[in-house]
């Protein structure tokens, strides 16, 4: 570990974890500990946050309201993008740590600090996000991961530490999972859940009710799109938060989102993690539906073609690296003509598309029909293509 560290700014929670860090970083650098939290929609939890980093020795803390940014600039991106890791998971953790690792390099900045530190693990996906993230946009910062230094080996530790230097309000016993929340998603995973056999408790939910237990009457609403960007509700426009938190709360009631997967974590080991996605996997839905009558076929194939290559460099934290920058230019141009409206009607967490319609449709109905087409199409034609097609079939059996 580099020992010159003057000045070090701390992404913190509040919570068991980083509590500790906060007095570990002053008693192991002897540096100024800035505290730094980013909203990007985790309600409660940033209630008392100040007091607690004063009282643990913080200089100042700094809480950054990043939930427009958060939905405009990455939720949205993801959504425009079809984005999906591994065919199932729709990224919340990983669309937010980007927009948070870049607040706080910007604090960095602004208060001359030399360094910059997380709570992330040694394990898991989030350390490789943020650490890229800061070296992509200050290449000189220092980085300090306390998980991969101090001899604590679990939060039993932590517990100890804690209440041996009078660390107020911290955890007293170890909860059986842990979790992640935001704007997009809250995702489960640790404890009990580690076990893939193990079927998650449906007290752990929080954004959805299960489908069995969902309205009994279905609901119908109207999403429109702009330019592949959501922007209103039956006919209300909305911003991005109001939006998407209206969406989570309806999708929810309805028992939308919920997803139980064992995903590839970057660094090499599979990991088990339960998810709560209403609001965004309702607009996947309708944007998907909306591109079908808006997107010439060969331009949504190339783009589907690269959604993989996307989705990884999103998870395995790679936001701003050239290659992804490149790929969002392209999305976005995807874009330019995936503007209308798509009704849908959700029913016990299925989300059932029932209409689409767009003044950019490419669909055309006296071309498709069965009935007399009017010369829109010449039937015929399609014997020459279909011989032309089977050219190559033919030549491997011919003699």
């Amino acid at each position: 570990m580099d020992k010159k560290i003057d000045k070090v700014v701390l992404a913190y929670s509040g919570g068991l974890d980083t509590s500790a860090m906060l007095l570990w970083l002053k008693e192991t650098y002897g540096c100024e500990v800035i505290c730094y939290c980013a909203d990007v929609g985790q309600g409660d939890e940033l209630d008392g946050l100040e007091e607690k980093a004063l009282a643990t020795g913080a200089s100042k803390l700094y809480v950054e309201d990043l939930r427009e940014e958060f939905v405009r600039d990455f939720v949205w991106t993801a959504v425009k993008a079809n984005a999906v890791y591994e065919g199932v998971y729709l990224m919340g953790t990983a669309l937010a740590r980007p927009v948070i690792a870049k607040r706080q390099i910007e604090i960095a900045r602004r208060e001359g600090a030399d360094a910059v530190a997380h709570g992330a693990t040694g394990k898991g996906n989030d350390q490789v996000r943020f650490e890229l993230a800061y070296y992509a946009l200050q290449p000189d910062i220092k980085v300090v991961a306390p998980w991969r230094h101090w001899d604590f080996k679990g939060r039993a530790d932590l517990i100890v530490y804690c209440e041996k230097h009078g660390i107020p309000d911290t955890a007293s016993t170890e909860k059986p999972y842990s979790m992640d929340r935001n704007l997009m998603h809250i995702s489960y995973e640790g404890g009990i859940l580690e076990d893939p056999w193990t079927a998650p408790p449906e007290d752990i939910f929080l954004l959805t009710k299960s489908p069995e237990n969902a309205a009994d009457t279905p609901q119908e609403m109207t999403i429109s799109f702009e330019n592949g960007v959501p922007v209103a509700i039956d006919g209300f426009a909305h911003g991005a938060v109001d939006l998407l938190e209206k969406l989570n709360h309806i999708g929810g009631e309805h028992g939308i989102g919920r997803v139980d997967l064992v995903e590839n974590r970057f660094v090499g080991m599979k990991s088990r993690g339960v998810y709560e996605t209403p609001g965004v996997t309702i607009l996947q839905a309708a944007h998907r539906a909306l591109e079908s009558i808006t997107m010439d076929r060969e331009v949504m194939r190339l783009r589907d073609s690269l959604g993989v290559k996307f989705a990884e460099s999103i998870y395995y934290g790679f936001w701003f690296a050239p290659e992804t920058e490149i790929l969002r230019s392209m999305i976005d141009r995807t874009q330019e003509n995936v503007t209308g409206n798509v009704r849908l009607k959700l029913y016990k967490g299925n989300v059932i598309i029932t209409g689409r319609k767009s003044p950019n449709s490419l669909y055309r109905e006296r071309v498709v029909t069965f009935e007399d087409d009017a010369g829109a199409y010449d039937q015929h034609d399609a014997e020459g293509f279909i011989k032309l097609q089977a050219l190559r079939l033919r030549l491997r059996n011919m003699e």
